[in-house]
């Protein structure tokens, strides 16, 4: 059962971290227009975090599937883990976007069980 449950919440954060890092990656102008922490990035910082944010979600997948350095998968899931902390404590607290932090806190907490519970498998 907690194998299952692990399945569905990593493909639950590829698909939350596929999108987002696709449009942060590649359509700066509208995460700007979108999202209020963007307005005062810089392009380059937005795509910094759409990169890390598409190879997080592609190491919750891609690993355990082809057996190959299936490390990488725990390692994500921590990747993604301290990219929702910083999220929080620097972007949405300080500029007091309340609104924007419930799903932080499950992306967050998602990605903390694909970190505890592969590592356990692994």
């Amino acid at each position: 059962m907690m194998l299952i449950i692990l399945w569905i919440a990593q493909v639950i954060l590829l698909i939350m971290y596929g999108m987002a890092g696709i449009l942060k990656t590649f359509q700066v102008a509208k995460v700007k227009g979108m999202m209020p922490w963007a307005k005062d990035r810089s392009n380059n910082y937005i795509r910094f975090i759409g990169i890390s944010e598409l190879l997080g979600a592609l190491g919750m997948l891609l690993p355990v599937l082809t057996g190959i350095l299936t490390i990488l998968t725990p390692l994500a899931g921590l990747g993604l883990t301290i990219i929702q902390v910083l999220a929080i404590f620097t972007e949405h607290l300080p500029k007091k976007e309340y609104k924007a932090i419930p799903m932080n806190v499950v992306l967050l907490l998602l990605s903390l069980f694909v970190f505890i519970g592969r590592l356990w498998l692994v």
